[in-house]
């Protein structure tokens, strides 16, 4: 019995410890300066905000959350078969909890999520993704996640009126009537936009209460004329 117990807590053991050192999984996105944006030129598609979607991920020991956030509005320019810019409007009122099945801790989570503690919605209630490149792949790739991407997403990512560049692949299609993009998850350090709740970067007496910095996100967006 002393034996089969002793297996059984170093199975608990080796758990705890796999859980602490996971987070959210995907290629990191490169971040940088924010970059100039150029005149948006070419014909403008509107953003379907009844599809296109941001999909989120966040992780601490032990466990993950997911969720999504809504698009408000959207527009991305084309001229000869090839995007030129655009800008997307994110609504971040409109962060849902996915994996949280009671109500009570589900909005509880929602509600410390829009707080002064993350992202500050009520004095921050949207955010924004600028443009800036977009560059077809000399041959579409896999990633490790199996998804296949064929361009090259590079703008600028304000949240709480802190402005970075990131760069990261997903899959874009164009045609005369519609553009549709699917970027896989890709990570981004929260830190970056000053997001410091649980984070070690900023506090040193955080144990195992930590939060993880990287965020997952995985955008869809499509678009008509």
């Amino acid at each position: 019995m002393k034996k089969i117990l002793r297996v059984f807590s170093l199975f608990v053991i080796a758990g705890a410890l796999l859980s602490a050192c996971s987070g959210s999984t995907g290629d990191k996105a490169a971040t940088g300066d924010a970059q100039k944006a150029g005149e948006f030129v070419g014909e403008a598609f509107k953003a379907d905000t009844t599809i296109s979607v941001v999909e989120w991920e966040g992780s601490k020991p032990g466990g993950k959350h997911h969720g999504t956030i809504s698009l408000k509005s959207g527009e991305i320019y084309v001229e000869n078969g090839n995007i030129t810019g655009g800008r997307i409007v994110i609504d971040m009122h409109s962060i849902v909890n996915l994996d949280i099945q009671d109500p009570e801790y589900n909005q509880k989570l929602v509600g410390h999520l829009m707080s002064a503690d993350f992202f500050s919605v009520d004095s921050f209630p949207e955010a924004y993704f600028t443009i800036t490149s977009v560059k077809k792949l000399a041959s579409a790739e896999q990633l490790s996640s199996g998804e296949t991407v064929t361009h090259e997403v590079s703008g600028n990512l304000k949240i709480k009126n802190i402005e970075k560049g990131i760069t990261f692949k997903a899959k874009v299609e164009i045609n005369d009537n519609i553009v549709s993009a699917s970027a896989p998850q890709f990570i981004i350090d929260r830190s970056e936009w000053k997001i410091k709740y649980g984070s070690r970067k900023f506090f040193d007496n955080l144990k195992d209460k930590f939060i993880y910095d990287e965020i997952g996100l995985k955008f869809t967006f499509v678009a008509n004329k």
